[in-house]
């Protein structure tokens, strides 16, 4: 009787395991889904503070966007953490009306030095949840 009762004990806790282990996997793939981001090439005023706490001005282009990140290529050297703003200069299309600037603004997440283009530093910049939006004078 003991045999039975521990045979059927341990595979409860195989059986509680497999379903602990699937669900945790499942969990790590939900963890794992990321903000989708669309490659734009955006005219982009990038001002901010360098690494010797200079305040700096630069016009470059938006690599990528999504609600959450912002990636960008430019020659001033910053440090994670520095603060940024981005003037987007959106163009006129067949469903904008208008041309729009969009002023954003975040916190440097991630630096990477460049080898192979013009620009100095790869930069992704977590974005704040603000914005503002502006049509510029005709």
């Amino acid at each position: 009787m003991k045999d039975c009762y521990g045979s059927a004990k341990i595979h409860r806790r195989m059986r509680q395991s497999r379903l602990g282990h699937r669900s945790s996997i499942q969990g790590a793939a939900r963890a794992a889904k990321r903000e989708r981001s669309f490659k734009l090439s955006l005219s982009t005023l990038v001002r901010g503070i360098d690494a010797y706490g200079n305040p700096f001005q630069e016009q470059t282009e938006l690599v990528s966007i999504s609600s959450q990140e912002a990636m960008f290529t430019i020659n001033s050297g910053v440090i994670i953490g520095s603060r940024l703003q981005l003037l987007l200069e959106v163009p006129k299309t067949l469903i904008l009306e208008n041309q729009l600037r969009m002023l954003i603004s975040g916190r440097v997440s991630y630096v990477r030095a460049e080898q192979n283009k013009g620009k100095k530093q790869m930069i992704v910049l977590d974005l704040d949840k603000n914005y503002r939006i502006n049509s510029p004078p005709r």
